[in-house]
């Protein structure tokens, strides 16, 4: 009896550590983890930008104030990490039924030469209908980029044509426009929807 009762109290030690250790990894190095001081981006309304949507709609950060915003930056010749991304968004917003209505969903290209309005017109269509494409001026890519804190590079390609390498999370803002975290690239359905409804509440406790 006895040693039953310290085979039970030790399996309940190993399990408390075995939870502390997995909650450590959640907020530090896990899908939890806060984004690094350095690389945190700025609220939408301390950025300045100007861009065309696949409409044909001028927009800027004032278009996403007021409601919360998933932001994914990308473009339509990427082979493997948008389309799957962008599958993955709808499968969010299937999840999350009316209240994906309540959300600004934009896909922001980091490669405007070839991603015109009429190319990004045609490329979200095969994705979610919330989902909208923007793209502008090179310069203006740079400065939502960087309000974003996202990273983009050209690479030369063996061909001779090239492709670009870039920040593949998803960035997502509360109403008010203040940064919320991040989902990152792969990350379960489980841990990523209940990010997005994080950003929802906020919007509801904001209005109360």
């Amino acid at each position: 009896m006895r040693r039953r009762a310290i085979l039970v109290y030790g399996a309940a030690v190993v399990g408390a550590v075995a939870l502390m250790l997995f909650v450590g990894w959640w907020r530090v190095d896990g899908p939890g983890a806060p984004a690094p001081v350095g690389q945190r981006p700025v609220t939408l309304t301390e950025m300045d930008f100007r861009l065309t949507d696949h409409e044909g709609n001028a927009v800027g950060p004032e278009t996403l104030i007021g409601r919360p915003t998933m932001a994914f930056f990308g473009f339509t010749y990427c082979p493997d990490v948008c389309p799957t991304t962008l599958s993955d968004i709808s499968g969010w917003l299937d999840d999350l039924g009316d209240e994906a209505d309540e959300m600004n969903v934009v896909f922001i290209t980091v490669d405007p030469e070839r991603d015109t309005v009429e190319t990004m017109a045609e490329y979200v269509g095969y994705f979610h209908p919330a989902i909208r494409g923007w793209t502008g001026p090179e310069e203006q890519i740079a400065r939502v980029a960087d309000g974003f804190r996202a990273t983009y590079e050209r690479v030369p390609a063996e061909s001779g044509d090239y492709t670009m390498n870039h920040t593949a999370s998803v960035f997502l803002f509360a109403a008010s426009g203040r940064f919320v975290t991040m989902i990152d690239y792969h990350e379960p359905k489980e841990f990523a929807v209940p990010k997005i409804r994080r950003a929802l509440e906020e919007e509801m406790e904001g209005a109360t």
